[in-house]
This record gives C-alpha cells, sequence and structure tokens, in this order.
C-alpha cells in the first residue's frame, strides 16, 4: 500500500503498477479510471477495500487497483463478497464481473445476493459479448446477432439485468456507460455509499468482437433517469428503457442484512458440537 494519507489521495493512488492487459480501445479501461476517481472522492484508505471477481475480461480489474483483491472462481464472486462482508462489515467490499459470469454461471448467486441485501456494490461490465473465450453470445446478447460460433443468432430472448435486481429486492439499481467517466464516477460513489446491495450495470464496448459497440456512445443518454423509491415507476421505467438510459432508477432504504459475529466463546462451543 502506498504511504499517503486519506486526505490526499488521487485517483492515481488506487491505482497498480500492473498494466491492462485489455484489447486496445476496451470500455473496461474507462470503467477502471472512473472506479479509481470515485474512491478518491469518497476518500477510503486503500487498505478499507477489498475488491473480489469472477471470471472473463472484467474480472482482471483487482490486479489493477492497489486494494485488497481476491480473484474467485467463475460465476462465485459475489457468495465470496458477502462472506467476506459478514466476517469484516468495517471493509468496502466491491465486486466487479461481467454479463456471463454475473448473468449466467452466476445468475443464482445474483438473485440470492440481491434478496439477502448485504452493504455490497456490484460492478456489472456488459459487453453482451462472452469476450475472454472468443466471442460467444452471453444472456445479454441480442437474438438476433449473428456471430461465427452462433451464425444464426440464438433466438433466445435477453436478460434484462436490472429488472432482475429489482424484483429480487436490490434496494440500489442503476446504469452507467463506460464512456462517459465522470458520470460514471458519480455512479459508482452513489453505489457505494449507499447501505445495502447495489447493482451498477455498465455499458462497456467490446470492440474486438462488437465493433458495432463503438457506437453506443451516439445513442447513450446522459443521467437521464432519477432516483425513484417508487417500486411500480422504477419498474415501469426499466421495462421500458431501450437499454440507453442511464443513472439511478430505484434507490431504497430498506433493512440490511448483516449477521452477527461470533465471539471466541461462542466458537469454541459450537466447535464442540461436532466433536467426535
Amino acid at each position: 500500500m502506498k504511504n499517503v494519507t486519506a486526505e490526499t489521495l488521487t485517483p492515481k493512488d488506487y491505482l497498480s503498477n500492473t498494466h491492462p492487459i485489455w484489447c486496445p480501445g476496451c470500455g473496461h479501461f474507462f470503467v477502471l479510471h472512473a472506479l479509481a476517481t470515485a474512491l478518491a472522492s469518497l476518500r477510503i484508505p486503500n487498505e478499507d477495500i477489498a475488491l473480489i471477481s469472477g471470471i472473463g475480461c472484467s474480472s482482471r480489474i483487482p490486479a489493477y487497483l492497489d486494494v485488497y483483491g481476491f480473484h474467485g472462481l467463475h460465476g462465485r464472486a459475489l457468495p465470496l463478497a458477502q462472506g467476506l462482508k459478514a466476517i469484516r462489515p468495517d471493509m468496502t467490499v466491491l465486486v466487479a464481473g461481467g454479463d456471463g459470469d454475473g448473468y449466467s454461471i452466476g445468475g443464482n448467486h445474483f438473485i440470492h445476493a440481491c434478496r439477502r441485501n448485504m452493504n455490497v456494490t456490484y460492478l456489472v461490465m456488459d459487453n453482451e459479448v462472452y469476450g475472454m473465450t472468443k466471442g460467444q453470445p452471453s444472456p445479454t446478447t441480442d437474438p438476433d446477432w449473428q456471430s461465427k460460433l452462433a451464425p444464426h443468432g440464438t433466438d433466445i430472448r435477453t436478460f434484462n439485468p436490472l429488472q432482475m435486481a429489482l424484483m429480487s429486492g436490490a434496494s440500489f439499481v442503476a446504469r452507467g456507460f463506460a464512456g462517459d467517466q465522470k458520470s460514471l464516477a458519480q455512479l459508482i460513489s452513489s453505489a457505494i455509499k449507499h447501505e445495502g446491495f447495489s447493482l451498477l450495470e455498465i455499458k462497456s464496448p467490446c470492440v474486438t468482437f462488437r465493433p458495432e459497440e463503438k457506437e453506443w456512445h451516439k445513442k447513450m443518454r446522459k443521467l437521464n433517469v432519477q432516483p425513484s423509491e417508487n417500486f411500480m415507476e422504477a419498474t415501469k421505467n426499466i421495462y421500458e428503457s431501450d437499454g440507453f438510459d442511464t443513472g439511478i432508477f430505484y434507490q431504497v432504504n430498506t433493512p440490511v442484512y448483516q449477521p452477527a459475529l461470533m465471539d471466541e466463546k461462542s466458537v469454541t462451543d459450537f466447535e464442540k458440537e461436532f466433536e467426535v
């Protein structure tokens, strides 16, 4: 960890010396720097932050930040993060992943993380494709998108992460765009400050396998959604969105799940129950 104080932290103080190996032009570069900017604005000491990830291009991000990091198994980042938060409630626990890692193999964990509403922030870099494994369609890929691996498309309707998060109990549901770093940093900051489970869906173009996504910057609407505490209003706004609206769709204060910690005596007594 760098020898700095919270009052003097800058975005560079959160970046590690490891150079990212994403493809040139990948949206994840911008997410990384927006995250560093958000952390600097919140002045959270590096040693008080943990970033957990799964598998995929986006899940490399813990190596690029000078915070505690854990690169876990495919789709298992959320249970790892919740376990950490359970035992270290004092830490700022962040989770990073992609649309494949989070919504496919990790879909069940995603639903129940929303339901538990622990104080964890989930940043999902959605490029609508499996980038690291050479371009397969992901749960958020349009059904008619054609590629070498799916020449006729999938004919399967897309997964709507914001709808699922809202219906499953998340208390903060938002969407941002990698190409608008300033607004994205604001959204990340808001997500971290929120008490409860925060989903921030980040549209992050994959210029290698989805070069058409370079045009997203022409379609994205900058923070045109205002936060709502009304479940039905948020549901309507999410349902009617074409995927290019950004901002906080839903934010409400609901009970945060935080299991009670066991003291040393309780742990010893618990272990004795299983002695043979």
